[in-house]
């Protein structure tokens, strides 16, 4: 034990001292004297052998010694919880609440105070009190959880921490089954309908979860799912958790964020670890969270060098419903070395590989089915055309990035199918960005770029701008003429019959 250790017990000795003074009879002197963590108890030997099966033994092993002094300093809980222990030895009255019950069921199984020792001993009373009063209300068994998170394992073991999360999750289900049929009312027909209320009915738990270390909380919310507590409900918590744990890393959650910080240090393991938990426990279906929080959690994942199952996890959901993001969520910041682009075009790569591989006519199948299809279907023509436009605006926004390589902004434009773009207008503005900050292209690379685009697809206003286009390659000039020409005789002939 390190000097600090011993300044910071030295007062909680004196406290449990001076609080056990209060109680404990001076007419007998004390016989014994029991070390804790945190303080030191001086007793008497009958009443703690009398209930703990433990001291009883200690005491025997050493009757012929006469021991006067014991050394619990792996007791749970500590001093606290032995001066709980101590009163309740002595017969003085104290009130068993959700905020000791689980220190008094570990010591009580530490120190053996069952009732092959004595009858009415504190084990029985305090596992009375779980069945009976804890596991019957939520917030309780909350409160009861986050005192075992000081306790683990043996708080496991006695399923002290099970049983409180199973009556959670049997809570919160029931009480969602219960809004329901609240809700329900008949029609001048007799049709059963049901009434449009907030979708929060029943899931005033959720701010109460969050509360809960990370590692509980997962096995909570995990339980709740075989409950069948409605994925809405799942998905509220996941934000509402999310967004506690997160908050202070405002760039995590900051779209325009360019922030380089070296993230991948060992500082950042708890939000690492809650980003990978929250993806984990992620409802299957769609559209239950919104799309910006997805993003958020990837744009975290790659800050944090989450796990790769973590991300890909992201960039598959995201994917399966593209057509509803914005710029905003597509430009994620690159967070690698100086030298490397502005933006992660390598993971928006990724989600729109994903957007084009994924079946748009099925919404709620199974994890593996959605996310993960080994038959790939092809999006819908209203999506593709949203994302189209999307994949425009995207190139335009980094174009501009010195550091951006041909190559990658190739494959941005070319991962969508052709029949994606109805209009080119957008490419070729991307194009002329892209052109205008790399002056240095050379004339292949040039006519490389260039060929991404569909001159036929040109409206007249872009064909005339790119018609006088000097950063235009002199073949792809003559092209936009060429359609230009064709435009104008058709024109004439339709106007001539």
């Amino acid at each position: 034990m390190d000097r600090t250790d011993k300044q910071q017990q030295q007062p909680l000795a004196k406290c449990a001292r001076k609080r056990y003074n209060e109680w404990i009879f001076r007419d007998v002197p004390s016989d014994i004297t029991i070390e804790v963590s945190g303080g030191t108890f001086s007793l008497h030997k009958f009443p703690l052998v009398s209930r703990s099966g433990r001291i009883r033994k200690l005491v025997a092993e050493h009757r012929d010694s006469d021991i006067t002094r014991v050394d619990l300093l792996n007791l749970p809980g500590g001093a606290e919880s032995f001066e709980l222990v101590a009163k309740f030895c002595y017969g003085i009255n104290f009130e068993i609440t959700s905020s000791n019950v689980a220190q008094l069921c570990c010591v009580s199984d530490y120190l053996e105070m069952n009732e092959e020792f004595s009858k009415d001993n504190l084990g029985s009373r305090a596992e009375e009190y779980l069945e009976s009063i804890v596991c019957k209300n939520l917030e309780m068994c909350v409160e009861v959880l986050q005192q075992c998170e000081m306790l683990l394992p043996l708080a496991d073991e006695l399923k002290v921490v099970s049983r409180c999360i199973d009556a959670i999750a049997s809570k919160a289900c029931a009480e969602q089954i219960a809004s329901s049929f609240s809700r329900l009312e008949y029609s001048s027909s007799g049709r059963l309908n049901m009434k449009r209320q907030a979708k929060s009915d029943g899931d005033w738990w959720i701010e109460d979860l969050s509360v809960l270390r990370i590692d509980l909380y997962q096995r909570v919310i995990t339980a709740m799912k075989c409950r069948g507590v409605r994925p809405e409900s799942i998905g509220a918590s996941l934000i509402n958790y999310a967004q506690k744990e997160l908050t202070e890393k405002s760039s995590l959650w900051n779209p325009s964020s360019q922030t380089k910080v070296d993230f991948k240090s060992g500082s950042n393991g708890h939000e690492k670890l809650v980003v990978e938990t929250i993806v984990s426990l992620l409802p299957i279906e769609k559209l239950i969270v919104p799309i910006s929080f997805l993003f958020g959690l990837l744009r975290s994942a790659v800050m944090l060098d989450c796990n790769v199952a973590c991300r890909l996890d992201l960039e598959r959901r995201i994917g399966s419903q593209l057509d509803i993001a914005t710029l905003d969520d597509l430009l994620i910041p690159s967070f690698k070395h100086a030298g490397d682009t502005l933006f992660d075009v390598d993971t928006v790569h990724r989600i729109l590989v994903n957007f084009s591989q994924q079946d748009d006519s099925e919404d709620d199948l199974e994890a593996d089915s959605v996310f993960a299809s080994d038959s790939p279907h092809a999006p819908s023509q209203t999506a593709l055309v949203k994302v189209a436009k999307l994949v425009d605006n995207y190139l335009a926004e980094i174009a501009p990035d010195a550091n951006l390589r041909l190559s990658k902004f190739i494959v941005i434009a070319e991962t969508l199918p052709a029949h994606a773009q109805t209009v080119h207008d957008g490419l070729y503005r991307a194009i002329d960005i892209y052109l205008k900050s790399h002056q240095g292209l050379s004339d292949l690379d040039r006519k490389k770029l260039c060929k991404l685009i569909d001159f036929q697809k040109l409206s007249q206003e872009a064909g005339a701008h790119a018609a006088e286009n000097e950063r235009l390659p002199l073949q792809s000039i003559v092209q936009v003429l060429y359609f230009e020409q064709l435009k104008l005789r058709n024109s004439l002939c339709c106007s001539y019959g």
